[in-house]
């Protein structure tokens, strides 16, 4: 797997202070994609296990919320493989508990293309999803960008509850009734989700 650049101390993808890894690969081509120079997998720098390293590292920082993943399209079936490791390293080394989150952004709508039957689910996108504490889901589609969203570019795009959708389908809640969304803090949440 390729990455196409990483961000330390973001503070556009996701909440808080984050480092941000953009993977290269993307075959869905969303019309004004603001990351048009992602879509080659074949872009950028392989994400070799130093590369790894200073990601880790990156997150140490008390200040650090967290990590984002996003490209490209980290769910493509190459991608998937290339992260699955690396993101349960992450879990394994700052756990829910320390305060850090995982962020994944998808052009894929979850209950569609990431659950058991989708077209992105993958032996390895179970234990990514496990992972996850949320995932942007859905393209960018530009006759819906409203640039007043916080951590999406159009409206169609949900910001979900991995773990509290995860629990909701593993208690037998339909798969298309199971999204949980993720709760923005009360001084942003007025325009609603």
């Amino acid at each position: 797997m390729n990455y196409a650049t990483i961000k330390y101390c973001d503070i556009a993808n996701g909440e808080g202070v984050r480092t941000s890894l953009f993977v290269s690969g993307c075959r869905r081509g969303c019309p004004f994609c603001f990351n048009e120079a992602a879509w080659n997998f074949k872009a950028g720098t392989a994400f070799t296990p130093e590369v790894e390293d200073q990601i880790i590292a990156s997150l140490a920082p008390s200040y650090i919320d967290g990590l984002t993943v996003l490209g490209g399209e980290p769910m493509e079936p190459e991608n998937q493989a290339g992260l699955v490791d690396f993101l349960e390293r992450v879990r394994k080394e700052y756990s829910r508990s320390a305060g850090k989150t995982i962020w994944i952004y998808t052009g894929d709508v979850l209950e569609a293309e990431l659950l058991e039957g989708g077209r992105h689910h993958t032996e390895f996108t179970d234990r990514i999803l496990a992972t996850a504490d949320i995932l942007v889901d859905g393209p960018f589609v530009q006759e819906l960008h409203d640039i007043s969203l916080r951590f999406r570019g159009s409206s169609n795009q949900r910001i979900i509850d991995v773990p509290a959708t995860l629990a909701r389908i593993a208690n037998g809640v339909d798969r298309a009734q199971a999204v949980a969304l993720w709760q923005d803090d009360p001084l942003y949440a007025e325009r609603g989700m």
